[in-house]
């Protein structure tokens, strides 16, 4: 069970009509886009410190900086 403002909910509604679909599966499209969204960004990330580390790693050192001054902020 989840919860929405009523505004939101209306949103919702308009939005899986135009799709053609219904609430629950625009709202299972939706997170489902969210979560590959969410690992894609993820692994690009994982991929840029990947070479930053690499990179420092030739020089002798210092990839515990390349992962603290990359990590996303709260």
């Amino acid at each position: 069970m989840v919860s929405f403002p009523d505004d939101v909910l209306r949103a919702i509604d308009v939005e899986a009509e135009r799709r053609g679909t219904s609430r629950s599966g625009l709202l299972r499209t939706l997170a489902e886009e969210s979560m590959r969204s969410g690992v894609a960004r993820r692994i690009q990330r994982m991929k840029r410190l990947d070479d930053a580390a690499g990179r420092v790693a030739r020089r002798g050192g210092g990839v515990s900086e390349v992962v603290k001054a990359n990590r996303p902020a709260r």
